[in-house]
């Protein structure tokens, strides 16, 4: 293959400022998503919401697909009302996530979702969220503190595509989230649990992986060297076919 694979990366949609500017919406994308993706050998392509209906013309195009973190899905994805602590904000995003992610596993596209792209890739396959962690966990572990990620150990389950990745029987991990996979979607399984047993991974048929932390914030590549290349095996299986 004399070319690196493409990785579509979903963005924020969100107000921000900068220089002379304030307030103004942007399709936003932390620089370590796009950096995790280069030092794994990929070149990554920003995928900022579009018209729900084009996902598939996008993903024809790329190599492989991340969903990056974020706010909360709306809880109307999965027939709930919001909670009080529930954070809905970009509906546009909501729409579009939901259309790649689904696109994607009808195509068996390789595929890595993170934080809220875990809880997006299981609404999508039919499951629910615990819409707030902090009333059915003992201690809060998983939320860090405004602005900044924290750290907790999760367990990944051995026999799992992603205890074939981290092998560990524990690990640390950069962590920021509020909400977690209830019931669990059809066609998923989980891969790794947090020692209060949140679900903290979950997979799919071929390379279709959830985890609920940040490994971008963290300097461990293995996970995004596996979608890389996940998507370049898929991009040699498509040519020799062809």
């Amino acid at each position: 293959m004399d070319r690196r694979p493409l990785i579509g990366v979903s963005t924020y949609l969100v107000d921000a400022s900068w220089s002379d500017w304030r307030g103004r919406r942007v399709a936003l994308l932390p620089e370590r998503y796009t950096a995790q993706v280069r030092d794994s050998g990929g070149i990554a392509v920003p995928l900022p919401p579009d018209v729900p209906e084009r996902a598939p013309e996008v993903l024809a195009r790329l190599d492989g697909l991340v969903i990056a973190g974020g706010p909360d899905i709306d809880p109307a994805y999965y027939g709930e009302p919001a909670h009080p602590a529930t954070e809905v904000d970009s509906p546009e995003r909501d729409a579009w996530e939901v259309a790649l992610l689904r696109s994607a596993l009808a195509a068996g596209m390789p595929l890595l979702a993170v934080c809220r792209g875990m809880q997006v890739l299981n609404v999508v396959c039919g499951g629910t969220l615990v819409q707030h962690l902090p009333d059915v966990v003992p201690v809060d572990v998983h939320g860090g503190s405004p602005g900044c990620y924290g750290s907790h150990l999760v367990r990944p389950v051995p026999g799992t595509l992603l205890g074939g990745l981290l092998p560990e029987s524990e690990l640390e991990v950069p962590t920021f989230h509020h909400q977690a996979v209830d019931r669990v979607g059809a066609g998923l399984r989980v891969s790794a649990h947090a020692p209060d047993g949140t679900v903290e991974a979950v997979e799919g048929p071929g390379f279709a992986l959830g985890v609920q932390w940040h490994p971008e914030q963290g300097d461990d590549l293995r996970l995004m060297r596996a979608l890389v290349r996940a998507a370049t095996a898929a991009v040699l299986d498509a040519m020799a076919l062809g």
